[in-house]
């Protein structure tokens, strides 16, 4: 059964409107795709279809859906953080349907992981969770984190995944393309921002977390654009009306 999310930024005026199987973001009277659903038509490769293969399509859902729920409650930690908050390990937070559950250990484990990190990195931060639309080539994009770092600035997305696929960095390339359209960082050349893939809870080293630049993939996501297009000419995101009782 589908289900829909509304997110709602008063401040810029958009709201982001999500199912199961799609997302757009919403301004006045316009509706642009996401650069996540439009990354995800990128070709997945052999690896992710022998890996379907394997799984089978219901399992792939069911894990699909979990990491989904574990990526909206460590994102949700971490802005909290960032706002300068305290976590605690049996915080109640929302995931992916916005449904209240405790931090699993596993999430804790990647709060861990950004926490060392940000010792680590010691980022300064521009910008925590902003949605944007970009008007020129219309798609819509929630950033992460911008940040500075030894004098460079980057447009970080966090992953709890432990592999980063094509799809990963044709997103963070549309969100750099995304910074034009932010009041706070318009000042920002484009060309001299770099991208970067921050992994959490990552099982491949002892930090925890793995910091990857990401070459600018941007021609390949309006490639990706273009093949989302021909699949979804014309179409809008679903709404419906039901009723709120049933009597026969």
């Amino acid at each position: 059964m589908k289900y829909e999310i509304r997110k709602v930024d008063k401040e810029k005026g958009i709201i982001c409107i999500t199912t199961t199987d799609e997302r757009y973001y919403q301004h006045g009277e316009t509706f642009v795709p996401s650069s996540t659903w439009i990354a995800d038509h990128y070709p997945k490769g052999i690896a992710f279809y022998k890996w379907l293969a394997d799984k089978g399509w219901n399992e792939a859902e069911s894990l699909k859906s979990a990491a989904g729920n574990k990526g909206s409650r460590v994102h949700h930690a971490i802005e909290m953080l960032l706002k300068g908050e305290e976590l605690k390990f049996d915080d109640v937070l929302p995931d992916e349907k916005e449904e209240q559950k405790e931090l699993t250990v596993e999430e804790w484990e990647c709060i861990m992981s950004f926490k060392a990190w940000h010792d680590e990195a010691k980022p300064k931060v521009l910008l925590v969770e902003r949605s944007a639309i970009n008007f020129e080539y219309c798609y819509g994009g929630t950033i992460d984190l911008v940040c500075e770092i030894d004098g460079q600035v980057y447009v970080v997305d966090f992953k709890t995944s432990a592999n980063i696929w094509k799809s990963h960095e044709l997103q963070i390339s549309s969100y750099a393309r995304l910074l034009p359209f932010i009041d706070e960082t318009t000042a920002l050349d484009a060309r001299l921002v770099k991208t970067a893939i921050l992994q959490l809870g990552y099982g491949r080293n002892k930090k925890g977390f793995k910091f990857t630049e990401i070459d600018d993939k941007f021609e390949l996501f309006l490639h990706a654009k273009a093949i989302w297009a021909e699949e979804n000419a014309d179409k809008q995101p679903a709404q419906r009306l039901y009723p709120l009782t049933i009597k026969l």
